[in-house]
């Protein structure tokens, strides 16, 4: 069956990974390529529409992003958003020029003409949405009707009808822009005539036979950490291939209290997938002592993690591949249009095993957003406990216990962040928080209990808000519930007598502190 797809340009704006994930959660598949994508690219894709992105640039400036004038000629609907609007009609023979006022926030439109994506208003309505330019489209090119208009800008939204190019001055894909959904709708349904076809049940039917095909009668392993990712992805495989993926979990060590026992169960009771079970964490503490900086805490963490999955897949036998639980997220970041961002700090405990042991990668999620991952999760029947686990970092509680690691710590850590988690659930907050957990500090902080003067370790709180992790907000949680946590580690965990509160956002702060 044939995928229709919508290319997403990226022109670099903050939102266009929020226009793909509005495409999809109208039910229909769409993918993000950088501006740099070639025309024999596009037409290889063969998209059914085209979305121009917003970015930060000007079209005015020199060296300014652009595409190839020849897109608009593919055939298809072009739907251009603030840059990608004022980059279609000079490219197309219109003008741009400074605005005497920029508009960075809410503005209201009035709707000139109810056709294409305002098929679903009347000429007249008034609509509030969000503006965020600097330049305005100031002469439309031959051809083009405008649609809507505001104060400030005589070309709020603009359509060559014929064409089935389309223009917004504005974010329809933000919030905080009144029935921004309806004119995407509008866009993709009356527009492209696309139907909503993308949905978990598809995806599922649609990559099982994909993986079927990669694989062949070939057998694979997966490195499963019992988080949400890895473990949708090896169902999925195994819905496939059957008995042929054995799934590798190592104990590092530095998981939280009875994690190791509780994934376990989770595979063997609910999963039922074939798991080898390696207890390594005595190997991985040795690794890590006296280690203090987090860069070399992760990379210790990763070689390692390599060698025993590495000794562990070799008993096995004949392996030819290799099962991640890749996103999409992920592979934006590195084909986005500003290039593979810096490292901020290497987090995937994976990487380089498959040219280590000579594997090629299945990776069936890499299409996926988070919230996506955990509906296929869903239509799997995997259990909602497991699809709404937070996620935890690769190199686990090590990044979280800054300076140097111990056991001793570790202890401090697991108690601390089990009286968290128990809270947070008991709140019913625990599936509203993209992640709550705990960090021990390396310094020791002065404190009385009793008429006793003590010198002990100090835990931070971190909960966080996100859709995926790409961005967060810290959680504002009721002070009665922080109160609560905090009496409870520092009277229940030895060793800590002070608990403090992260309110920082990402950005500036990561959500994990190493």
């Amino acid at each position: 069956m044939r995928r229709d797809l919508v290319l997403v340009i990226d022109f670099g704006s903050q939102y266009t990974q929020l226009i793909a994930r509005r495409i999809r959660e109208l039910k229909v598949y769409c993918e993000i390529h950088p501006c740099s994508i070639s025309l024999e690219r596009v037409r290889e894709i063969s998209p059914r529409a085209i979305v121009l992105s917003g970015g930060p640039a000007s079209t005015l400036e020199d060296n300014s992003p652009s595409i190839d004038r020849e897109v608009f000629e593919v055939g298809v609907p072009v739907l251009g958003i603030c840059y990608g609007m004022q980059l279609f009609c000079r490219l197309l023979g219109g003008r741009v020029e400074r605005a005497e006022q920029r508009e960075f926030g809410p503005a209201t439109i009035e709707i000139d003409f109810s056709a294409g994506v305002f098929g679903r208003f009347r000429a007249g309505d008034r609509v509030n949405v969000w503006m965020s330019h600097g330049d305005r489209v100031a002469a439309l090119p031959q051809g083009f009707v405008t649609l809507a208009h505001s104060e400030n800008a005589p070309f709020a939204a603009a359509a060559n009808l014929d064409r089935h190019i389309y223009g917004l001055q504005f974010h329809p894909e933000v919030v905080h822009t009144d029935r921004g959904t309806e004119m995407l709708a509008a866009f993709l349904f009356e527009v492209a005539n696309l139907l909503p076809t993308w949905t978990p049940l598809s995806f599922i039917e649609e990559s099982v036979g994909r993986i079927r095909g990669q694989i062949g009668e070939g057998r694979a392993v997966c490195a499963l950490s019992g988080g949400v990712d890895s473990t949708v992805a090896a169902v999925l495989v195994s819905q496939a291939i059957g008995d042929r993926l054995c799934c590798i979990f190592v104990d590092n060590g530095l998981l939280r209290t009875n994690e190791a026992r509780d994934v376990v169960r989770m595979i063997g009771d609910h999963l039922h997938l074939q798991l080898i079970h390696v207890d390594a964490a005595e190997r991985f503490i040795t690794a890590l002592r006296g280690v203090f900086e987090p860069e070399q805490k992760r990379k210790i963490i990763g070689k390692l993690f390599i060698d025993v999955f590495e000794e562990e897949a070799k008993k096995i036998g004949e392996i030819g591949f290799l099962v991640q639980g890749t996103l999409y997220p992920d592979v934006i970041e590195s084909t986005s249009f500003k290039g593979p961002s810096a490292v901020i700090k290497s987090h995937h405990n994976v990487g380089g095993l498959p040219e280590r042991i000579q594997l090629s990668l299945v990776e069936p999620l890499r299409e996926l957003f988070k919230d996506e991952v955990r509906r296929v999760g869903k239509e799997l029947h995997i259990p909602n406990h497991i699809l709404w686990r937070q996620p935890f970092p690769g190199p686990g509680l090590a990044v979280r216990c800054l300076g140097a690691v111990s056991e001793d710590k570790l202890k401090i850590l697991r108690e601390a962040d089990e009286i968290l988690e128990t809270e947070i659930r008991a709140a019913g907050l625990y599936e509203q928080l993209w992640q709550s957990f705990c960090v021990i500090l390396p310094i020791q902080t002065v404190g009385v209990m009793g008429d006793d003067r003590t010198y002990e370790n100090a835990i931070v709180i971190r909960a966080v808000t996100s859709n995926d992790a790409m961005t967060a907000d810290w959680a504002r949680l009721p002070y009665e519930l922080l109160s609560r946590i905090s009496s409870n580690i520092i009277n229940e965990v030895p060793g800590c007598n002070r608990v403090v509160y992260d309110i920082s956002s990402k950005p500036p702060a990561t959500i994990e502190w190493e």
